[in-house]
């Protein structure tokens, strides 16, 4: 890394948050190189911190989510701690908070409010469902979003609708924000005028929905679940390889089935076959693929299957668990992994996804509960 400073090195983000989306914006902040203070409730803090108790005694997800941020305790129904927010978002660039729908207009931090004192703060929220509607006072949380969203019927088998096994309504919410409040520096940096930012759960997950909905609207067909397969591409999935594995590949056109059928499985007479010669009959007939894919690799180790599928251009995968792709080669042979402090102890953390030449993120450590009460307190003007 140079010397250069990190690109939002001087920008102050006030965050009242909890769980996951918008820790998870404030988190890339962070990485940026911005100040982040986090706004926890005295005594109990974010309530992520207590999901579980893994690692090094700590929660998996506020370890995951809060590096690089202070951490101050504000009771704000207590008159001085509420000047001491008041001070603290007076000085902000950003304001950030997901708390529940209606809370911040009732204790006066809505962006009218605030941004009536400051015109050139950026003031972002995060709810489930979005300002005016009938689902705006409606709790949410991540699985209901899926549901809501129509993602569980995309996902599962044909007999069981499943959640996807990681926050994505909350992540991909939490990205929106995170590019919304980008683009608002950007935009505040020409012309010196903040913005009131309102991202919902909903239409994040909802963006991230639309290739299905398109599909079953306009195609007129029933959405299917397929388990690990693709529904609207074939083949692409999961093939038994011998007794006892599995290798996962993916054809994305014609030209790959093609070097499919000759160089990886050697029937060559399929490429031509009615049945398999566009993705639309494949899909038609992947259970017939399937049994073809099958037999062919019956004989065969998944390290040679890979090998072949490999040579031929096939994209493939070997089923990792997470705690297998903590140990990925490409990651250990790139050097994406960083020591990074919590009050347990140190973890392993994976750099941000975005490489920005000269610079890297900071990966500073996660924060005690009100480790910095007496500093910002300082700072801000509020002793207690």
């Amino acid at each position: 890394m140079t010397g250069l400073a990190q690109p939002l090195e001087g920008i102050t983000v006030v965050t009242l948050e909890h769980a996951v989306a918008a820790p998870f914006a404030t988190r890339q902040l962070a990485d940026l190189g911005a100040r982040v203070i986090k706004v926890e409730r005295p005594m109990v803090g974010d309530f992520a911190r207590t999901y579980d108790r893994t690692v090094h005694g700590e929660s998996s997800y506020f370890v995951w989510l809060n590096r690089g941020k202070e951490s101050v305790e504000i009771d704000i129904k207590d008159a001085a701690d509420r000047r001491l927010l008041d001070n603290l978002i007076d000085r902000a660039d950003v304001f950030v908070q997901n708390l529940g729908p209606g809370v911040v207009d009732r204790i006066g931090l809505d962006a009218s409010t605030l941004r009536a004192r400051r015109p050139g703060l950026i003031h972002c929220s995060i709810s489930g469902y979005g300002p005016g509607g009938p689902y705006t006072s409606k709790k949410a949380y991540d699985l209901l979003i899926q549901c809501e969203a129509g993602l569980l019927a995309t996902t599962g088998t044909a007999d069981t609708p499943s959640k996807v096994g990681i926050s994505i309504a909350d992540i991909a919410t939490g990205m929106y924000a995170y590019t919304g409040i980008l683009t608002a520096l950007y935009t505040r940096g020409r012309t010196d005028e903040g913005a009131t930012i309102d991202v919902a759960m909903l239409d994040a997950l909802g963006e991230w929905m639309m290739q299905p909905v398109y599909f079953s609207v306009y195609g007129s067909q029933p959405t299917r679940r397929t388990g690990a397969r693709h529904a609207s591409i074939a083949p692409y999935g999961p093939y038994r390889v011998g007794e006892t594995s599995t290798v996962f590949l993916g054809v994305q056109n014609d030209r790959e089935w093609k070097a499919l059928c000759e160089r990886v499985i050697n029937r060559p007479e399929l490429v031509e076959d009615e049945r398999f010669a566009t993705n639309t009959a494949r899909v038609t007939n992947d259970a017939e693929i399937t049994g073809l894919l099958e037999e062919a690799f019956r004989a065969s180790t998944a390290d040679d299957v890979t090998a072949r599928l490999d040579a031929a251009g096939i994209a493939c995968a070997e089923l990792r668990s997470p705690a297998g792709f903590a140990q990925h080669p490409q990651l250990a042979a790139r050097n994406r992994w960083r020591a990074v402090a919590t009050a347990g102890g140190t973890v392993n953390a994976l750099l941000p996804p975005v490489t920005i030449a000269g610079h890297e993120a900071p990966m500073r450590p996660v924060p005690r509960l009100g480790e910095h009460n007496p500093a910002i307190r300082a700072e801000f003007g509020t002793t207690r």
